[in-house]
């Protein structure tokens, strides 16, 4: 079907846009992660997409890369998840970040997504363990071993965001423990 829509960006309405290709303009759907980074309105844009027809209605959803269109395509996939749902979790998180709650299993980061509750967030946490978690998740690709998990999460826990806490987990020694891990990335955070 339709899988790529270049053209002139005419509206921005989140979470829609209007891209005219060649005198047809197409209504997309789009997550917040893809809608910031849209050029201004008359300027060409290009989006990966998804088309989904219903029985009431044929929708186009976009997105500015193909990792955020594949973790679409696998949220839509899960039971009771659907297009609306699936967006909102990409607008909430982003790749990176869901990919990391999955590979955490962190269903905390997923409850503060709106319209997810805790026994949604778990199902989505199980079922996308082997789809997401280890394809995506940048910041845990640099925590080789349990106590380097450990620290990740203390980390994120107490605040910092992801690319801080991989690059305070990187400046460790590789065999450090959790509790003078922490004091150590704590002290090079500090500076």
């Amino acid at each position: 079907m339709i899988g790529k829509l270049t053209g002139q960006l005419l509206e921005k309405n989140p979470p829609e846009v209007l891209v005219d290709c060649h005198g047809v303009g197409y209504e997309v759907q789009v997550p917040m992660s893809t809608f910031y980074n849209l050029p201004a309105i008359g300027e060409r844009v290009s989006l990966l997409t998804q088309f989904i027809v219903r029985e009431d209605a044929q929708l186009l959803y976009g997105f500015g890369s193909a990792p955020e269109r594949a973790a679409f395509r696998e949220l839509i996939k899960i039971s009771g998840v659907g297009p609306r749902t699936a967006l909102s979790i990409l607008s909430g998180l982003g790749v990176q970040d869901l990919a990391q709650a999955v590979t955490l299993q962190e269903a905390g980061r997923l409850v503060k997504v709106p319209g997810i509750g805790t026994k949604t967030a778990e199902r989505l946490l199980l079922e996308l363990k082997g789809q997401l978690g280890a394809d995506m998740g940048a910041a845990h690709a640099h925590a080789t071993s349990e106590a380097q998990v450990d620290i990740l999460q203390a980390l994120l826990a107490l605040g910092y965001n992801d690319k801080e806490a991989a690059a305070a987990l990187k400046a460790l020694p590789p065999d450090v423990g959790v509790s003078d891990g922490i004091k150590l990335a704590l002290k090079a955070l500090a500076k």
